[in-house]
């Protein structure tokens, strides 16, 4: 063995070793790789569909953003009208359509002008003082466009949250308008993880106005009707859901929840399970503000139109603390911290479709394709064996190596392996031969024509170089595609697809032709067992 032949062999020996180390890892419990400093930590994950949980598809209310956005364009119409030349009598949003209504007809010309000069409207039609407005197209898409991806990235902090969320969570976008959520199982129960998502989370401070036992009481203090610009909002009692109190607050928030920056649950002395919650700069100097102007009145903290606690504030609260108080137990409060840690949803969200996977499934379902992987390897390396004798060898050789390969980069990069990845594995294990066939091939080949046994396995590794590369290439090229437009256990497919056409090429023609190189080598051999 010459001393290149040694460099290869020394090369190839310590990328399986390490490949290999990562791999092994996969069969050592998680609780013993967390805690080794020298086991890696890295290993490949079980998707849905092998280790059970939930599926869900979301539906975001885009209508409510689209509202939501016609809102703001109707205050800035209000605000703009005594310099535009028109003054707003009435206006009002209602499926997707923006009325307003001018002091006369005359002032009709006018709105319509400042209205276009917003880029954001489209007129529908005109009824006297009246026009109906729309978003126009441009402006809606891009509403719809940054509200899946509020969307998204309020429901992955809230999934994915560091402190009590669910680890290897899966949230991405299915098509234009739907939200793909999985979580594994044993992490979170299906009502846990509906809260989660479908609560809003919008936060906000209301100084209390008037309060009593029931909401028809309240009302009774208000036979004419409730003052303009308020609502009546209740306390329940915990899993009862019985109200303990009504209020009357202001429908404009005295201050939200838009400016925390963390929230914590723990367990007060006096008050039980509480949520603390701390402000940023900005929030801490508004909230001492409405602190101190509010000196003796209840302020209600809102979470989703439910009052959770209405404490009194008898002085000015400094440094931007405070905390949420509400009959909790333990669950609610750590819940309540995750929602408010993430932020508000800036739309609802529906659940369009649900699916629950349980465990046994996908262990029978991984059983499965073991022995399908152990059945297809042992099949090939006979087929290799027989017909192909020593070189044969060489390639079952390079098989295993192959899977060593596959399963310690799949290990390295935390994959997941969904079912369809399992048929990508045996997949892998019945193409990888297909390499060492073409070179084989080709060596048979050169021998015919006269050549040395090092001539021929040079020629024939060369000749089969580029047949192998266009072959792999292509299936690559598919692989890729599907994994970044598919989603769950397409990419599944995908990702092993993937890692098994890189190895396996790398197997056929480096780690083989290592192989050949130990033996036969520089021997005059007579003839080549292939």
């Amino acid at each position: 063995m010459n001393r290149t032949t040694r460099w290869h062999v020394l090369g190839v020996a310590s990328l399986l070793a390490l490949l290999g180390w990562f791999a092994a890892a996969n069969f050592v419990p998680k609780e013993v790789r967390e805690r080794s400093a020298w086991i890696p930590s890295s290993a490949i994950r079980l998707g849905l569909d092998l280790r059970g949980g939930i599926h869900w598809v979301l539906g975001p209310d885009f209508a409510a953003a689209i509202d939501r956005e016609l809102d703001a364009t109707q205050a800035a119409l209000r605000e703009r009208g005594g310099e535009a030349g028109y003054s707003v009598e009435n206006s009002l949003v209602e499926d997707g359509v923006l009325r307003v209504t001018v002091a006369s007809p005359e002032q009709v010309e006018a709105l319509r002008e400042d209205a276009d000069d917003l880029g954001v409207l489209r007129e529908v039609g005109v009824d006297g003082a009246t026009l109906r407005f729309v978003l126009n197209d441009r402006w809606a898409q891009d509403v719809r466009e940054r509200s899946m991806q509020q969307v998204l990235e309020v429901l992955r902090r809230r999934i994915d949250d560091p402190i009590q969320g669910v680890q290897e969570s899966v949230v991405t976008r299915q098509g234009k308008e739907r939200v793909l959520v999985q979580i594994p199982g044993g992490q979170l129960n299906r009502d846990q993880a509906r809260d989660l998502i479908r609560k809003t989370g919008f936060l906000t401070f209301r100084v209390v106005i008037d309060q009593a036992p029931t909401e028809e009481l309240l009302r009774q203090n208000y036979s004419e009707g409730l003052p303009e610009g308020t609502e009546i909002l209740t306390e329940v009692e915990g899993e009862s859901e019985a109200v303990v109190a009504a209020y009357l607050l202001p429908k404009v928030p005295d201050l939200t929840g838009d400016y925390l920056t963390d929230a914590r649950s723990r367990l007060d002395n006096r008050f039980g399970w509480v949520v603390d919650f701390v402000f940023n700069s900005e929030g801490a100097r508004r909230f001492a503000k409405l602190t101190e102007e509010s000196r003796g009145r209840q302020l209600a903290i809102v979470l989703d139109n439910r009052v959770y606690s209405a404490p009194r504030i008898d002085e000015r609260i400094g440094g931007g603390r405070g905390f949420i108080r509400g009959r909790f137990n333990p669950e609610d409060s750590s819940k309540l911290a995750i929602i408010l840690r993430a932020g508000s949803l800036p739309i609802p969200v529906a659940i369009e479709e649900e699916r629950t996977v349980g465990p046994a499934l996908g262990a029978d379902s991984i059983r499965h394709g073991i022995r399908a992987s152990i059945l297809g390897l042992t099949l090939v390396v006979l087929f290799a064996v027989v017909y192909y004798r020593l070189s044969g060898l060489y390639a079952s050789l390079a098989l295993f190596a192959n899977l060593i390969l596959l399963v310690g980069l799949m290990s390295m990069a935390s994959a997941t392996l969904t079912l369809p990845g399992i048929a990508g594995l045996v997949l892998t294990v019945g193409m990888a031969i297909d390499a060492n066939v073409i070179i084989f091939e080709r060596i048979r080949e050169e021998l015919r024509v006269g050549k040395t046994s090092r001539a021929a396995i040079r020629t024939g590794f060369s000749k089969a170089l580029w047949t192998i590369l266009d072959a792999n290439i292509t299936t690559l090229i598919t692989a890729i595609v599907l994994f970044q437009y598919g989603t769950g256990p397409i990419k599944g497919f995908a990702v092993t697809l993937s890692i098994g056409i890189v190895t396996s090429v790398f197997a056929a023609l480096v780690i083989t032709r290592v192989l050949f190189e130990i033996y036969p080598g520089n021997r005059p051999a007579e003839s080549l067992s292939i």
